[in-house]
């Protein structure tokens, strides 16, 4: 699959690019993705989550009234789980709710997320850029000339590149990483896939 490269001013270069079949035209795997979407959703996940049980409620220590001769039920605590304040039965404690995947799953699940993406045309990809300073003005006029404004859009780079970060992290459903640490759910939470040229290569080295 060959697809044209962008100017930033929104002309094409009269270059194309070569996507790898390997990366970008193989059968998607949806139950790789599916495991790989779970386990990223799921490691965002604090897990600090936390109530207290009978034993850690504060009081409680008097028997409320004598056992017998009241004609009420018998009641040792005031922090018994069925009194208001008392203790809560069976409520969540701290735990890790980190997924671990097989690195071959994971590049599986990358290059079924970038064959979909290619099968949607969602792909664009545009000649590197960089920025001298931080300037989120030239980095929305660059989306503006790609037509994708105010769409969900990944950019991803060759490297870590601190201006166009900074530049673009203010505006609206974007989201800038670097090539070789997008994840498959990065890759399909979005409506428009843009990659600086040489980020192409990157993506290759790393999941071939």
């Amino acid at each position: 699959m060959k697809l044209e490269v962008y100017k930033t001013d929104g002309s094409k270069t009269g270059e194309q690019v070569e996507l790898s079949k390997d990366i970008f035209e193989i059968e998607p795997n949806d139950h790789v993705l599916y495991l790989a979407v779970k386990a990223y959703l799921a490691n965002q996940r604090q897990g600090t989550h936390k109530t207290k049980e009978r034993n850690e409620v504060r009081g409680g220590g008097k028997k409320p009234w004598r056992q017998k001769g009241r004609g009420g039920a018998r009641a040792g605590s005031t922090r018994s789980p069925l009194w208001v304040g008392g203790g809560t039965i069976f409520g969540p404690k701290p735990r890790d709710y980190r997924q671990k995947l097989n690195k071959k799953v994971i590049t599986l699940a990358r290059k079924s997320a970038l064959s979909y993406k290619a099968k949607a045309n969602q792909i664009v990809i545009v000649e590197d850029f960089n920025f001298e300073a931080p300037k989120t003005k030239n980095f929305a006029k660059i989306l503006s000339s790609l037509q994708i404004k105010g769409k969900k859009t990944l950019l991803l780079t060759n490297g870590a590149l601190e201006n166009v970060y900074k530049s673009g992290r203010n505006i609206e459903r974007i989201n800038i990483l670097e090539a070789n640490k997008a994840s498959a759910y990065d890759i399909l939470n979005n409506q428009v896939l843009l990659l600086q040229k040489s980020a192409v290569n990157l993506l290759a080295s790393t999941l071939n």
